[in-house]
């Protein structure tokens, strides 16, 4: 682990030279190389000064490493256009020693820290890199929500090193009560986030420059959700009996974030009330406490990582071109960029859950262990699979189809760079699910 952690640090001084297709190099055979000689099971594994991992903190980590290799590619207009791309990959790179540090540390006050530390890089970005004056505001809409949040976590580990054997993941053995529940889901609630909590997720997204909006939607948001399952293990007796209530806010969501969808104008909007959507079916799974809702908590938050990041590509190389991002003037796309059509279809296709994707695998596991919960809530499962069938069409036809907009020519061609990044986003999404018995091998 230390070996991983290592490499990482020594990345940092590299960051400030401005070596911007090195750094992307490096990290990306960074992945193949650790893929090859780390391999966590499904058990706390590799345990080094505290550090270690288990098939969890394996998909997080390497997730992590992928999403930031591809948002230095996604940003390249920074490196020509701006005087600050070596802080920018500066940035980049502390975000990504922050978040494999968030996941491999098994010291719960220390998960702490970094979740906290990993909004600092994050803020940067929005403030430093964003598109509008509103990036202020959204900044602090982030900031505050998930800072009141967190408080209340602090002070319920703080309870946990007094009273408990210690703050590791696997020592803690605490007399839980319904107050020291509250304070120890209710951040990371705010950070998936759960429904009445969201309001500051569309607002950091449509402000965010390309690279904020991919580390948000493709990392950050599951934060929460490893969060969470951390805590399951000695807060569990509370999730048994106040689980129904979490459960049923996040069908309610799903099913009126679906609605809020089809209402959206803004491409980057829509896409990002879509992953509140989502992560509402990943909380039910988690609350459900069971194996199949667990694993398919983790199969669609993998999956989820990189749909919506490829989505929020497409969003940002049309806007690069027709400098807005509204669906009243983007329209009649497959004239004017003919070649991204089809990957506009298939990333729209695998945000609703279509085969061969691992949102599909994601979703039919959580189904079963949604259901195997209660029966009931087929209902809302199946209106929010209808909406998010809906609402995926609805965008991608509203884009590609329709009369273009006079203010543009005729065609624009796109660079490899950008089939390079879709593509990147494609692979893992659609082809892992070919090994898809290893999730089996894991349950």
């Amino acid at each position: 682990m230390m070996s991983m952690l290592l490499y990482l640090f020594f990345l940092i001084p590299f960051s400030l030279f401005n070596l911007w297709w090195f750094m992307v190099l490096y990290l990306m055979v960074g992945v193949f190389y650790y893929l090859n000689t780390f391999w966590f099971f499904n058990y706390y594994s590799m345990v080094s000064y505290s550090f270690g991992g288990d098939v969890l903190s394996m998909c997080m980590i390497f997730l992590s490493f992928w999403i930031v290799a591809l948002m230095i590619v996604a940003s390249y207009s920074v490196y020509k256009f701006s005087n600050y791309s070596g802080e920018f990959i500066a940035v980049n790179v502390f975000l990504l020693v922050f978040l494999v540090l968030s996941f491999s540390t098994s010291n719960l006050f220390l998960f702490y820290l970094f979740f906290e530390s990993s909004l600092i890089p994050t803020l940067f970005l929005i403030f430093g890199w964003g598109y509008q004056p509103e990036r202020l505001s959204a900044g602090f809409y982030l900031l505050f929500y998930t800072l009141f949040a967190s408080l209340p976590l602090l002070l319920g580990i703080f309870y946990i090193a007094r009273t408990s054997s210690g703050v590791f993941y696997f020592l803690i053995t605490v007399d839980c009560n319904f107050y020291l529940f509250i304070s120890m889901i209710l951040a990371f609630l705010v950070s998936m986030p759960m429904i009445f909590v969201h309001f500051w997720l569309p607002k950091a997204h449509v402000e965010a420059p390309i690279a904020g909006s991919m580390i948000l939607a493709g990392v950050l948001l599951k934060l929460g959700g490893y969060g969470l399952m951390r805590v399951s293990n000695f807060v569990c007796d509370y999730l048994f009996k106040f689980g129904y209530v979490f459960i049923g806010l996040s069908l309610y969501g799903a099913f009126l974030v679906g609605l809020l969808c089809l209402y959206q104008v803004d491409i980057k909007s829509l896409i990002a009330y879509s992953s509140v959507a989502h992560m509402g079916l990943v909380l039910c799974g988690i609350f459900s406490m069971n194996s199949w809702g667990l694993w398919g908590s983790l199969v669609l938050m993998i999956g989820h990582g990189l749909c919506s990041s490829g989505l929020f590509c497409l969003a940002n190389i049309i806007y690069e071109r027709v400098l807005s991002r509204s669906l009243v003037i983007n329209k009649g796309l497959i004239v004017f960029m003919p070649s991204l059509s089809l990957f506009w279809f298939i990333l729209s296709s695998n945000n609703m859950a279509s085969p061969p994707s691992l949102n599909l695998l994601g979703e039919v596991m959580l189904i079963n262990g949604i259901m195997s919960w209660s029966s009931l809530s087929l209902i809302f499962l199946g209106f929010s699979s209808f909406l998010s069938c809906c609402y995926s069409i609805y965008l991608y036809s509203y884009v590609q189809h329709g009369f273009i907009y006079s203010g543009l020519t005729k065609f624009s061609f796109n660079s490899l760079r950008e089939y390079f990044l879709i593509f990147c986003h494609l692979v893992p999404l659609n082809f892992i699910i070919l090994s898809g018995d290893i999730f089996v091998l894991w349950f």
